[in-house]
């Protein structure tokens, strides 16, 4: 089994739509019992909060749920429990890196870099876009499978 966590500044938009994102593709593959995926957070400014709201709607609106999630920070521990920690900006990435003490066995990664263009998840907290940020999360969701998969 495959273990994967992706992870944003709160845990409360993208990293739960990448969650919900990669669990529905991977349902939809049949290949459920081979992945084991959540999502966590940096800081712990949300911590216990479900996901927001416009966030809710977009899965939804997908025909994902998402109800039940709720954020949790980050810890030393889920480096040893994880594959791949899938980070949304490069700020994610320094604060993954500070919280789980390096990144000895190169298990994390930006989302994007799993596309054909590398960089940040579009961070809907600022920008109120949650389009953006769902074709972004579906995009690098995707690339992530296919690489996984052998097909990248």
């Amino acid at each position: 089994m495959f273990h994967i966590l992706f992870v944003c500044h709160g845990n409360i938009c993208r990293s739960p739509m990448a969650e919900f994102v990669m669990k529905d593709l991977v349902k939809k593959a049949g290949l459920e019992s081979e992945f084991h995926i959540e999502s966590a957070a940096t800081s712990t400014e949300e911590i216990g909060n479900p996901v927001y709201p416009p966030a809710r709607r977009k899965l939804k609106e997908h025909g994902i749920d998402c109800s039940g999630k709720t954020a949790r920070q980050l810890t030393r521990v889920d480096y040893d429990r994880y594959d791949l920690l899938v980070g949304m900006d490069s700020a994610n990435l320094r604060n993954m890196r500070r919280i789980c003490g390096g990144d000895g066995s190169g298990k994390i990664r930006l989302l994007m870099d799993f596309t054909d263009r590398p960089g940040d998840v579009a961070d809907p907290w600022y920008t109120r876009d949650f389009e953006a940020a769902w074709q972004d999360v579906l995009e690098g969701c995707r690339g992530l499978l296919e690489k996984m998969m052998g097909r990248n």
